[in-house]
């Protein structure tokens, strides 16, 4: 894969992750929102869908 000037990645796992939440573990759903922010660059946010 090649990075062009512009594009955005997003690695790692930050704190608070969905599995590690005690009692009971929090994943991602249907409706659920994922949102990266970079500041001064900007905001990415993706709704999760089922798969069809």
């Amino acid at each position: 894969m090649t990075l062009e000037p512009c594009d955005t990645t997003a690695t790692e796992t930050p704190a608070g992750v969905g599995f590690a939440i005690k009692p009971e573990p929090k994943f991602l759903k249907p409706g659920s929102t994922v949102r990266i922010e970079i500041e001064g660059i900007g905001v990415l946010e993706n709704r999760v869908v089922e798969e069809g």
